[in-house]
């Protein structure tokens, strides 16, 4: 995944001023920005799953630590602390949406002849086509993609960031049991997703 172009925060009206830093404090944050550029776009795309809402919140994360830049340790670790703040802006991107409907994997379609089980292609029918692909990461990446918000957040925040299923539960505002059912129906669907794309390299490396 290419590194996102990020602009410079202090561009935006609502920002601090430039002139509010000194020069120490400037280069302090565009070191923050080389560094942690590609794993905080990663983290949003993982989330967003579209170029333009995870290019937008790593636009609005990077201004959140521009305007906190004097309460940031140099050499600190920052990436809990960044991928917090990507998640909670993709949740509030999220609530600004109402009109997004947000289904489940496993629940029935409603058709005028009744239920039917829903059913998803597979991302890829041929194996050779699969093993053409050039990373895991982009397999994985559309894997998520089949995936409803719900279950897609969850599993991100789970197994990308790494936290915890109470941190989950109260980020999310859900409950404890709600968090561990989606992301057990998550890894259900993302392996269910990925099998033709492991078994193509299983083969490949015993051939």
């Amino acid at each position: 995944m290419d590194r996102p172009a990020v602009m410079a925060p202090m561009a935006r009206s609502s920002a601090v001023r430039a002139d509010h830093y000194t020069r120490e404090e400037l280069a302090h944050y565009e070191a923050i920005v080389q560094r942690y550029a590609r794993h905080v776009y990663n983290i949003a795309y993982r989330m967003a799953g579209n170029e333009a809402d995870a290019r937008d919140l790593v636009q609005e994360a990077f201004l959140r630590v521009y305007r906190a830049l004097r309460r940031v340790e140099p050499d600190a670790p920052l990436e809990r602390w960044l991928y917090r703040i990507v998640s909670n802006l993709h949740i509030d991107l999220l609530r600004k949406r109402p009109r997004t409907r947000v289904e489940s994997l496993d629940a029935p379609v409603e058709t005028a002849r009744g239920e039917v089980s829903r059913e998803i292609a597979d991302l890829e029918s041929s194996p050779e086509a699969i093993l053409d692909r050039e990373q895991l990461d982009a397999a994985i990446q559309r894997a998520l993609g089949t995936l409803p918000q719900e279950l897609r957040l969850v599993v991100v925040l789970s197994d990308i960031e790494g936290l915890a299923y109470e941190e989950i539960a109260t980020m999310l505002r859900i409950p404890l049991g709600t968090v561990k059912s989606r992301l057990h129906r998550a890894r259900q669907a993302l392996q269910q997703r990925l099998r033709p794309y492991v078994e193509a390299r299983r083969r490949g490396w015993e051939g």
